[in-house]
């Protein structure tokens, strides 16, 4: 089928896009919504801006829509990307784990306009999508993180064997999702089997907030290098 993905730039979407294509079907659009809240219900936030490399380095044509990221009204922003689209795709890929707040919506959206939504992820194994996801050779580090347990030092670190076991341990003590369904952190792919070249940071910084102790990494500086 010819597809677009609902892409953000984190390790779930990149990994269905990643299923996807290796069951065969063909990418068309790379659909990244901007949201402007750091709190969208639907929508990632921190390094959104990086899956403008990220689609150049897959070669794969990306759409951006902005948003102001209000609950339920940035549907609509999403709906209306499809819209745009709907004649020249079969059907949507998301990046869905279990989340039953966002891929109900997405489908819904699919439905109305005729087109299939696939969810490849869909109620996967936690541990073991992140180990095959490191095995396969996804680089990926954390880029935010919103949850007790986790603080500024793991911004910027990357997902290894090592720190899967450090999730699983803080999910024994503070109840911590290690696939991050809650909410708990986010994630930035800077390499993956399906990209040309990598994504090397040049030099950043991190936003943190003491009362909420959350924040996000601030990439300043980047380029797409040689694997």
């Amino acid at each position: 089928m010819k597809l677009a993905i609902l892409f953000s730039g984190g390790k779930d979407s990149t990994y269905a896009l990643f299923k996807a294509m290796k069951e065969g079907h063909e990418i068309k659009y790379l659909i990244t919504i901007f949201s402007e809240r750091q709190d969208s219900w639907m929508f990632h936030y921190p390094c959104i801006e990086l899956t403008k490399l990220q689609a150049k380095s897959l070669g794969i044509k990306q759409i951006i829509k902005k948003t102001k990221g209000e609950k339920e009204k940035e549907l609509k922003d999403l709906k209306d990307v499809l819209i745009s689209v709907k004649n020249e795709i079969d059907g949507v890929v998301t990046g869905a784990l279990y989340s039953d707040y966002q891929k109900t919506r997405i489908e819904k959206i699919c439905k109305e306009l005729g087109l299939k939504c696939l969810s490849p992820l869909w109620h996967s194994d936690l541990e073991k999508m992140l180990k095959e996801e490191v095995v396969l050779g996804f680089e990926i580090i954390i880029s935010g993180v919103a949850a007790e347990g986790l603080d500024r030092s793991l911004l910027g670190k990357k997902i290894d064997l090592s720190l899967i076991e450090k999730l699983k341990e803080l999910n024994k003590k503070f109840g911590i999702n290690i696939g991050a369904e809650g909410g708990e952190f986010e994630t930035l792919v800077l390499d993956c089997p399906l990209f040309k070249k990598k994504i090397k940071i040049l030099q950043s910084d991190s936003a943190w907030d003491n009362k909420t102790n959350s924040g996000y990494l601030k990439i300043k500086d980047t380029a797409l290098v040689e694997k």
